[in-house]
């Protein structure tokens, strides 16, 4: 993990103010749990980690209906974790492009065959993931700024095992930072919190008892998606023209989005070229493009 990043996540890693706030208590040599919760790179369920990602929330700036949205998830969560902290090698504007639009990454990857999951934006800021089969989820956008996006989401699970469906809500904070090494290299360190709430009691159980495997399962996911995000940066900087005809094969991503898309790829690749020519100074701030730098998604 390139220096600093390290510092940044393990900035993220430290007790949050809810717990700095507590009343005194008796120090005590360090656990080993303890020690694996101040490691950003292990995920963690803990009471301090849940504190923290609720503070989080910037609940001022959130519109009255998508704060009420969060506040009936938080209120009785079936599960929270905090993933590992991930960090990749990434394009900022790129970055924050495919998180706003989520629908081009899931969209490349059915372009690529490596996933049955479909989705399409229905409305600006709200999408639609189904398998096809199974499962469907609608995900809203309810903020945004450069550091922070928060999505709510509502889904339902059919199984062949199950007598009904299985509906839940959750909540996603996705904390961001963004380093420039002293080699010019940008950096993206990530980190999701998920509170999620079952509708069905029994379904509530088992996901509890589960809850480890569970987890790991979306740790391992996170993990890939993020790798994968670098990996389509590094393409984009040596072979924009192939990501641009990607983005035309796009079909289920609206026309303008995919116009942005390839527009995107052609600088990435007209700057990398000029980067390449000419040492760029180091120590240069990252810019983001003001118009991807609002601090509220406009519904």
């Amino acid at each position: 993990m390139p220096g600093g990043s390290v510092a940044l996540a393990q900035s993220w890693g430290q007790p949050s103010s809810v717990a700095s706030q507590s009343s005194p208590r008796t120090v005590r040599p360090e656990s080993d749990s303890t020690a694996r919760r101040s490691d950003p790179r292990v995920a963690d369920t803990s009471d301090d980690a849940r504190h923290g990602a609720i503070q989080s929330i910037p609940f001022e700036r959130l519109k009255p209906e998508a704060r009420q949205k969060v506040a009936n998830v938080l209120s009785s969560p079936t599960l929270f974790r905090r993933m590992p902290v991930h960090v990749t090698a990434c394009d900022p504007d790129l970055y924050l492009f495919l998180v706003r639009h989520p629908d081009v990454l899931v969209g490349i990857w059915e372009e690529l065959g490596v996933s049955d999951f479909r989705m399409a934006q229905t409305e600006p800021g709200i999408f639609r993931l189904a398998d096809g089969t199974t499962a469907t989820v609608t995900a809203e956008l309810v903020y945004r700024d450069h550091e922070t996006h928060i999505a709510y989401c509502e889904g339902e699970y059919r199984g062949p095992l199950l007598r009904k469906p299985v509906r839940g809500r959750s909540i996603l904070i996705l904390k961001t930072g963004y380093v420039r090494e002293s080699d010019g290299q940008h950096y993206i360190t990530s980190r999701l919190d998920t509170f999620t709430h079952i509708e069905n009691a029994t379904i509530d159980f088992l996901t509890r008892t589960f809850q480890p495997l569970v987890g790991k399962v979306a740790d391992h996911n996170f993990l890939q998606t993020t790798a994968f995000v670098g990996s389509l940066s590094r393409t984009t900087e040596t072979n924009h023209q192939g990501v641009q005809r990607l983005a035309a094969r796009l079909h289920r991503v609206d026309p303008k989005v995919r116009r942005e898309f390839a527009t995107l790829a052609g600088e990435i690749g007209q700057k990398t070229t000029r980067e390449a020519s000419s040492q760029t100074p180091l120590g240069t701030p990252v810019a983001v493009r003001e118009e991807w730098d609002e601090e509220t998604v406009t519904r």
